[in-house]
């Protein structure tokens, strides 16, 4: 669906633990609806990439600085009126509040949802990312779901990419927010 029809969010963060296709999810979101999509992994500072590419989890005090990156991305998108599609796993609702914040609340989530094993088949299967599957259990338990979050849509990622892409535009055209209230 095109958010033209309706008063679209400025910006969409897909969220969600790591394998649960941020990034194909949130290009093909961007693409159907006109919007530049920006991978939030590239704005992680390089010792955030080095500690997860060995094995070790994030700190609240390492995902703070990249999560002020992806707001002040999210923020010159919105000052140049330009649809933004970012991905981020905004996996705590502090997370999620620190970038509606830095954004004045106009912001609206994907979260795409899934299973252990089939997030971990994921994961495994590909190849040339960074996050290894020893992280997935840490990032499963430092997920908080944004379950009764206004601006949240979530989605179940057991079904084909095409069809993710279709009930997350649906969703998201569906509410009745400008820019994620």
């Amino acid at each position: 669906m095109d958010f033209e029809k309706k008063a679209r969010p400025l910006a969409v963060v897909v969220m969600g633990v790591s394998g649960c296709g941020k990034s194909s999810v949130g290009e093909r979101v961007a693409a159907q609806n006109g919007m530049v999509f920006v991978e939030g992994d590239q704005l992680h500072p390089a010792g955030n990439v080095e500690k997860m590419a060995q094995g070790i989890p994030l700190t609240d005090d390492d995902r703070l600085p990249w999560l002020d990156r992806i707001g002040e991305e999210i923020r010159t998108a919105q000052e140049t009126s330009q649809g933004l599609v970012i991905s981020c796993s905004a996996l705590k609702r502090s997370y999620r509040d620190r970038l509606r914040r830095s954004v004045g609340g106009r912001l609206a989530f994907v979260f795409l949802e899934g299973s252990r094993d089939l997030l971990l088949s994921r994961i495994q299967a590909r190849q040339g990312h960074f996050m290894p599957a020893s992280l997935l259990d840490s990032q499963l338990q430092t997920l908080e779901p944004p379950t009764g979050e206004a601006g949240v849509v979530t989605v179940a990622i057991d079904n084909a990419l095409d069809d993710i892409v279709a009930l997350a535009c649906q969703r998201l055209s569906g509410m009745a927010v400008k820019g994620g209230d």
